[in-house]
């Protein structure tokens, strides 16, 4: 007997059943379709992750100042927080080896108005190396210089949504704003960067030199900073410029042994690494899980095909009689559920993706659909009908044929 006719008699009997075949292969449907959603939505966790990280620039370390504790209390008062000063950025830039670039950042709320237009949003100041640092591009007109930063310039580059909201439709650049009731000239307007992890609108910003905002709106030339940026030389340099920048500043700051820091350096890459091993530990997790169901619909199927060689052992002995070989029986049975499990395992690829994307338009949240997933679930559906399917087409030709004649 051809492979080819057994392959049309699984079909044929499958065929008599439909409900029973379909119900057999929802079990299929449902486990592949629930591990390519999970895994659909882990992976596009994980590359959120990533374009976040690429989003932030390249080798590139944030330093905080912070509250020194001490012997149960606080050394210095409750605005201490602000430790760092230009005087901090410069040592970092000349004496620190495997920094390249350093950035100090400020930060203020203002409202912008041009027209009858009006928006409301942050104002983000430092100098011209901030946007080398994090690697954002401009989309229309120039960065502001280091001229713009050591007068003091009144010049603004926009993000794309407040440009969007004080000139629809219009040229930003060149035109002259309002905020806080004085004029600035806006010289540039940033490449649109979406969202952030968190939600956050990037693109609803404006940005500055941090000496124009400490001089015009907080009111005076402060000499602390809120926060510094920094890029070192090479992504394989990011630790040793961590180890040196803290050594650095704890001897500028006159920091003894055993007292804490009074900032914080924070490496965007260790950060980055240890969100994404954690979304990696979840698309497992939820991968097992999601496998579990796949693994109760190849028990599922096992048990119908021990019902169905049940109801066919008549058929089964008038086939033996007739001279039909134990092999083709089990062979037929065997194909019966390898086909039942790769239809329901096609469905629940096709279920899969359009669940994934269903979940990821109604949270807000990313699905990565990857072919190779998607690929391993159908795979891995046909060897579930192989290893299910064994057992009962094992019994069903070991069965006697007399018995099995006598069957009623």
């Amino acid at each position: 007997m051809r492979f080819i006719d057994i392959q049309k008699m699984a079909v044929h009997a499958l065929g008599k059943n439909k409900i029973q075949t379909a119900l057999t292969m929802l079990g299929i449907v449902i486990g592949v379709s629930a591990v390519i959603a999970m895994v659909s939505l882990g992976q596009g966790a994980q590359k959120l992750v990533q374009d976040q990280v690429a989003g932030m620039g390249q080798n590139v370390l944030q330093i905080q100042g912070q509250n020194q504790w001490a012997g149960g209390g606080a050394r210095g008062s409750s605005d201490q927080s602000q430790v760092l000063t230009e005087s901090d950025v410069d040592a970092i830039r000349k004496e620190v080896p495997a920094v390249s670039k350093a950035a100090p950042n400020v930060q203020a709320q203002g409202q912008f108005v041009f027209g009858n237009q009006n928006w409301s949003s942050r104002i983000q100041g430092s100098n011209e190396s901030y946007l080398d640092i994090r690697g954002w591009k401009m989309a229309q007109g120039d960065f502001y210089t280091e001229n713009d930063v050591r007068t003091a310039a009144r010049v603004v580059v926009l993000g794309k949504t407040i440009a969007d909201n004080l000139f629809p439709g219009g040229d930003a650049v060149g035109q002259t704003i309002r905020i806080r009731n004085l004029p600035y000239r806006v010289i540039g307007v940033l490449a649109a960067k979406g969202q952030s992890a968190t939600g956050q609108d990037q693109d609803d910003t404006a940005m500055m030199p941090y000496t124009t905002i400490q001089k015009k709106m907080l009111g005076a030339a402060l000499p602390r900073i809120q926060q510094i940026s920094v890029s070192a030389i090479s992504p394989e340099a990011t630790g040793a410029a961590k180890d040196q920048i803290t050594s650095l500043l704890r001897e500028r700051h006159q920091i003894r042994p055993g007292q804490p820091d009074d900032f914080r350096v924070n490496n965007i890459t260790e950060v980055a690494e240890a969100a994404e091993a954690t979304t990696q530990v979840m698309t497992l997790l939820l991968g097992s899980i999601a496998g579990v169901s796949l693994l109760v619909g190849g028990i599922g199927i096992m048990n119908i095909m021990l019902v169905s060689v049940t109801e066919r052992t008549r058929e089964i002995g008038i086939r033996m009689a007739i001279g039909s070989r134990g092999s083709y029986i089990r062979m037929q049975f065997l194909a019966e559920s390898v086909i039942l499990c790769m239809i329901g395992g096609l469905i629940g690829v096709l279920a899969g993706v359009g669940l994934s994307l269903a979940i990821a338009s109604f949270m807000g949240w990313p699905s990565y659909v990857s072919p190779q997933a998607a690929t391993i679930a159908f795979g891995f559906s046909a060897a579930t009908g192989i290893f299910f399917g064994y057992y009962p087409a094992h019994k069903a030709a070991s069965l006697d044929p007399i018995e099995a004649l006598r069957y009623e």
